[in-house]
C-alpha cells in the first residue's frame, strides 16, 4: 500500500476517534442545547475544537488531509444518526433519556443535580415559556436534545377543551375518511 494512502487512513481513523471521544465526553459531562450555552460553555467548545485539530490530522496539513478528516467526520455522524434512529438501545446509550425536573410544581432536586442544572437555569426556561414561578409548572423535562419542555395545568385544560370540541364535530376532511 502506498504510504500516502496509509497516511490518509490514519487521518480518517484519528478523526473518527476524536469524534467518538468528544461525543462520549459530552454525554458523560452533561448536555445543553446550543442556545442554552453559557459563555463558559462556548469558550470550552471553541478551545476543545482547537485542541483536537492536530490530533485528527497529525502532521498532514494538506487540503487532502483536511478533506479526508471532514469526510470521516461526516460519515461517522451519518452512521451514528442512523444508528440512533434505528435502535432504541443505541439511542439511549448515545443520547440518554429525558429527565423529569419538575412534577406538579415540585422540583426534583436529585435530578437537577444529576444533570448539573441550576434552579436559576430552570427559572430562565420557565420565564421563556411565559411563567413567573416554578410552582406554575406541572411538568418540566430535560429532553435528550438539551431542550427543557415545560407543561402547565393551563396547557392541559386548553388541549382538553380543544379535544372535546373536535369529538362532536371532526373536521370535514376527517369525517369523510380522507385527509
Amino acid at each position: 500500500m502506498d504510504i500516502r494512502y496509509y497516511n490518509y487512513l490514519q487521518v480518517a481513523g484519528r478523526a473518527v476517534a476524536v469524534y467518538l471521544f468528544i461525543i462520549l465526553a459530552i454525554r458523560l459531562f452533561g448536555k445543553k442545547e446550543l442556545t442554552q450555552l453559557s459563555v463558559v460553555d462556548l469558550v470550552f467548545i471553541l478551545l476543545i475544537s482547537n485542541s483536537v485539530q492536530n490530533a485528527m490530522v497529525g502532521p498532514d496539513t494538506t487540503l487532502a488531509g483536511g478533506l479526508i478528516a471532514a469526510a470521516a467526520l461526516f460519515g461517522t455522524n451519518y452512521f451514528l444518526k442512523l444508528t440512533i434512529y434505528r435502535s432504541r438501545i443505541w439511542s439511549k446509550l448515545i443520547q440518554g433519556e429525558p429527565v423529569m425536573l419538575i412534577y406538579k410544581g415540585k422540583l426534583k432536586d436529585e435530578n437537577l443535580r444529576k444533570v448539573h442544572l441550576s434552579r436559576t437555569e430552570l427559572e430562565v426556561a420557565a420565564r421563556e415559556h411565559g411563567l413567573q414561578d416554578l410552582k406554575e409548572v406541572d411538568l418540566a423535562v430535560l429532553e435528550v436534545d438539551g431542550n427543557i419542555s415545560i407543561l402547565t395545568q393551563d396547557f392541559k385544560s386548553q388541549h382538553k377543551t380543544h379535544r372535546s370540541k373536535l369529538a362532536g364535530h371532526p373536521p370535514k376532511n376527517l369525517a369523510s375518511g380522507g385527509l
